[in-house]
C-alpha cells in the first residue's frame, strides 16, 4: 500500500503546488472601478484577420469602457471576409476609433506583430492596451487595470479572464491546456518574482504596458518572427530589467478562442511547440528535450484513467490503489478550476479524453517543428 501511495504523490502534490503558486494573484474586482475624471491617455491596438464573426461585439464591449480618455485603434490584417467593413461600422463614426488596413505584410513579420506595429504608428498614448478581436471586455476593465498596474508596479500586466467554451472539445482539451501554462508559470507572485526570463509569461488576449516600456524593448519589431509574441514581450520586459505582472478578471474579460475541434488543433498546433520551446529552460539541451517534456504532461494527466481499468480486470490490488487515488487528484483539481471559472463541476471528467487529444496535438505541432500555418499564411518561427 504505502509504494503505491508513494508512487500516486506526484500527482496528488503537483495541484496543491500549482495552487499554492497562485496565491497573492490580484483580482481585477477587488480593484477600485470608480474612473477619475482624467486620467492618461489609453490607446487600444486591436489586430484582426478574418474576424467577421467577432469584431463588432468586440468593438461595442470596447466602447463601452468607463475609462474617460482612450483611443481605439482596429488594424485589418489583409483580411479575406468581412472584418473591415464591420468594423468600420461598428466605429459608427466615432472619433475615439480609428480603422487601418495593414500594409502588405512586410518580409520576416507575423502577421498579428505587423499588425500592432501597424496601429502603433498612430498611437498616441502613454499606455498602451493590446487585446485580440475575440475577446468581450467589461465596462470597468481599463479602469481597473490601470489602477492594478500602478499599483503592482508593473511595465506590463495582462488579465486573465474567463474562456468561453461551448463545445465538447472545448470543454475537454482547453483546462488541459490552462493546466499546462499554471504549471509552468504559477500566478502573478511566481512571474513577478521570476529571476530569469523564461519563468514570465503574457496572456496576449489582454495586456497593458507602458509606452516608455514598449519602445524601451523595441516594441513587437523586437519580436516580429516568434508565434508567441506576447511570451516574447513578457521576457524583452525582464531582460530589460522591469517588472511583469498578470491579474484575473473573470468578470471584466471574457474570450472564446476556438469554436471546436478543427481550430483547437489548428490554434495549439500553432503555438505549443514552436512558441513553448523558447521558454524551456537548460538552453539548446532543453530545447532538444522539450518535446518530450510536452508531450509527457497530458499523458501524465491520462495515465491514471487508462491504467485504472487494466488494474481491475487484471486484479493488480498495487495499481488500483496507485490508479484510483491518482485519478482521484486529478479529478479534484480539475474540479476545483471548473469551480473557479465558474463551470459545471462535471466538466472535470472530460480531461483524461481532453488529455489524450492535448497530446495528439504536441505530437502533430512536435512534427510540424518551427513551421507555422495560421489563417492562410505560414511562417517559420524563430
Amino acid at each position: 500500500m504505502i509504494p503505491a501511495l508513494l508512487l500516486a504523490a506526484p500527482w496528488v502534490l503537483l495541484p496543491l503546488l500549482v495552487l499554492w503558486r497562485l496565491r497573492g494573484t490580484l483580482l481585477l474586482e477587488t480593484v477600485d472601478p470608480t474612473p477619475p475624471a482624467l486620467g492618461p491617455l489609453v490607446s487600444v491596438v486591436l489586430p484582426a484577420r478574418n474576424e467577421a464573426a467577432h469584431i463588432a461585439d468586440c468593438i461595442a464591449s470596447l466602447r463601452a469602457t468607463t475609462w474617460p480618455h482612450w483611443e481605439l485603434i482596429v488594424v485589418n490584417d489583409g483580411s479575406t471576409d468581412d472584418t473591415a467593413t464591420l468594423a468600420r461600422r461598428a466605429a459608427a463614426g466615432d472619433p475615439r476609433i480609428t480603422v487601418l488596413d495593414a500594409p502588405a505584410l512586410a518580409d520576416g513579420w507575423f502577421g498579428k506583430q505587423w499588425a500592432c506595429h501597424t496601429g502603433m504608428q498612430v498611437a498616441r498614448g502613454e499606455l498602451l492596451l493590446f487585446t485580440d478581436a475575440d475577446t468581450r471586455h467589461g465596462p470597468d476593465l481599463i479602469t481597473r487595470l490601470v489602477r492594478a498596474r500602478a499599483a503592482r508596479g508593473a511595465d506590463l500586466m495582462s488579465v486573465s479572464g474567463t474562456q468561453e467554451m461551448v463545445t465538447f472539445w472545448e470543454r475537454a482539451v482547453q483546462p488541459v491546456v490552462f493546466a499546462l501554462i499554471l504549471t509552468r508559470y504559477g500566478g502573478a507572485r511566481a512571474i513577478e518574482g521570476a529571476r530569469t526570463p523564461d519563468d514570465v509569461v503574457a496572456n496576449g488576449q489582454c495586456f497593458l504596458i507602458t509606452r516608455e516600456a514598449y519602445d524601451a524593448i523595441g516594441g513587437h519589431a523586437g519580436v516580429r518572427d516568434t508565434v508567441a509574441e506576447d511570451l516574447m514581450l513578457a521576457q524583452r520586459i525582464v531582460q530589460a530589467g522591469r517588472r511583469v505582472s498578470l491579474v484575473l478578471g473573470r468578470a471584466q474579460l471574457s474570450t472564446r478562442m476556438y469554436d471546436g475541434w478543427d481550430s483547437i488543433a489548428r490554434g495549439w498546433r500553432k503555438n505549443v511547440y514552436a512558441g513553448g520551446r523558447l521558454a524551456m529552460k537548460g538552453g539548446a539541451i532543453g530545447r532538444v528535450l522539450f518535446p518530450f517534456v510536452l508531450v509527457s504532461f497530458p499523458l501524465a494527466i491520462a495515465l491514471p484513467f487508462l491504467v485504472l481499468p487494466w488494474a481491475v480486470l487484471t486484479d493488480r490490488p498495487d495499481l488500483l490503489l496507485w490508479s484510483a487515488v491518482s485519478c482521484a487528484a486529478m479529478l479534484a483539481a480539475f474540479a476545483g478550476a471548473a469551480a473557479f471559472g465558474r463551470t459545471p463541476l462535471w466538466r472535470a471528467l472530460l480531461a483524461p479524453v481532453g488529455a489524450l487529444a492535448f497530446a495528439l496535438i504536441c505530437a502533430q505541432a512536435i512534427a510540424r517543428g518551427r513551421s507555422v500555418e495560421w489563417k492562410g499564411r505560414e511562417y517559420t518561427s524563430a
